[in-house]
């Protein structure tokens, strides 16, 4: 087989190859960025969200989702904001579950915060959706109201009740909070597995104004991994999940704990995500401000020829690394554009 033909996919297009020989084949899109909660690490209390008329239509992001699966995307997750706040989102995920029944998709999946999970986990299931990822940093009810600050611990319960009684397979995403839930992570965990849900942990991210500064939220994964080291025998996974995650084996729970750490360790080695907002906005890198419009080009013509180019010319620009920062000195983000816009 040629290099040529190798990067063909059976449609005769190329795959999307960055400048670093990476291989694009994971997608993040954020159907929304409003949220029914107020995460104070995530965006201030008072977010003024993007006018409605900014957001791609759900068959404008149905177009731009296939337009890469046609380009060799083999994974498609969803996210926020809260995706699942976002109207008539399920008709979004009903058309999207056609390329897992051809094939041309591996996976399709959704990060959300649990609120809405009760109403839609039997759908999703039923929709091709086999595992997501609910955001949750706390069992304590009144720490998670101050976490969120208005959200109700219950309704999360309810939805990952609903999730787990629909089949779909839970991980449990928790960011570690200085101060805050540091102490919680052990029995969050045991609980976590004790249901059967891998828990990743995740170091806060220097993006957005969020009112209030990071350097008293960080709290480095190293230390805290070393500390869970000395109450658990933890072993290191070859896990890949097509995520940043690296994963390790806990003896005594016998759960998956992983960790997600992008100020501590840079994981872009083997990056091969890009993510797309609401509003057809293009980021290559999570921790950059790149940022390349494709409204534009998916507007201009029904065919995908002027999408493909701007795909290209995006992941052409790729860069190698993130470079995550907390601005002590400063107290500002390393990136302007809040979590919320991207999706994660």
């Amino acid at each position: 087989m040629t290099e040529t033909s190798a990067t063909l996919l059976p449609s005769g297009l190329q795959r999307m190859i960055d400048p670093f020989g990476r291989t694009i084949s994971y997608l993040r899109v954020s159907v929304t960025d409003r949220c029914d909660l107020r995460c104070f690490y995530c965006m201030s209390e008072d977010m003024t969200f993007l006018p409605k008329a900014d957001l791609l239509t759900l068959e404008e992001l149905d177009r731009l989702c296939s337009a890469f699966i046609a380009r060799g995307v083999r994974k498609l997750r969803l996210t926020g904001g809260e995706p699942l706040v976002r109207r008539n989102v399920m008709s979004l995920v009903r058309s999207l579950s056609r390329h897992l029944e051809t094939g041309a998709l591996n996976e399709l999946t959704l990060t959300t915060n649990g609120s809405q999970l009760a109403r839609f986990a039997a759908e999703l299931k039923d929709c091709g959706v086999r595992r997501i990822n609910v955001s949750l940093d706390t069992l304590d009810p009144t720490k998670f109201r101050e976490i969120t600050r208005w959200g109700d611990l219950q309704k999360v319960m309810a939805g990952i009740d609903a999730a787990q009684a629909a089949g779909l397979a839970v991980k449990i995403n928790a960011v570690a909070l200085k101060n805050l839930n540091e102490d919680e992570i052990p029995s969050l965990m045991e609980w976590a597995h004790g249901r059967g849900m891998a828990l990743t942990l995740i170091e806060v991210m220097p993006m957005g104004d969020i009112g209030l500064g990071r350097a008293d939220q960080y709290l480095p994964l190293s230390l805290l991994r070393a500390r869970l080291a000395s109450q658990y025998t933890l072993t290191d996974l070859d896990d890949d999940t097509g995520g940043p995650a690296r994963y390790v084996r806990v003896s005594e729970t016998g759960g998956k704990l992983g960790f997600i750490t992008p100020m501590t360790h840079n994981f872009c080695e083997s990056c091969n995500r890009v993510r797309i907002t609401c509003t057809g906005t293009l980021h290559t890198c999570l921790g950059h401000e790149d940022a390349s419009d494709l409204r534009k080009p998916l507007r201009a013509s029904p065919n995908d020829d002027l999408l493909y180019a701007a795909i290209d010319r995006a992941i052409g620009l790729k860069p190698k690394g993130h470079d995550f920062i907390i601005d002590r000195r400063h107290n500002r983000p390393s990136v302007n554009r809040h979590m919320s816009v991207t999706g994660g």
